[in-house]
């Protein structure tokens, strides 16, 4: 299965994530100094969200779970803190103009 969702590139700053539904997945996209990366919305350790909303990225591309402070890094989704020891998914994420175009696929 393949899902495509347009998002504007203006809805997320450089050095901001942010969480979308798309489908039965959340996911979350990001930018990193213009470039755009999207990874799954559920941290490997306990599958909690990543991000509520919106959030910051620490280190330039890294997300940080809230709860036990594993993090990942978006544009490989490797888990790069403990306790979380398993990586994230990744999507691949398309740049239209002004828009931004996320592909899920099952």
């Amino acid at each position: 299965m393949s899902l495509q969702t347009k998002i504007k590139k203006s809805e997320i700053a450089p050095g901001e994530a942010k969480s979308y539904q798309m489908g039965d997945s959340k996911v979350v996209v990001c930018n990193v100094n213009g470039e755009y990366f999207a990874v799954s919305d559920v941290c490997s350790h306990d599958d909690g969200e990543l991000v509520s909303g919106e959030g910051t990225l620490l280190d330039g591309c890294q997300l940080e779970c809230p709860r036990h402070g594993a993090r990942f890094d978006v544009k490989t989704g490797k888990a790069t803190r403990m306790p979380a020891a398993v990586e994230i998914k990744t999507y691949n994420v398309k740049v239209l103009n002004d828009e931004l175009e996320v592909e899920l696929t099952e």
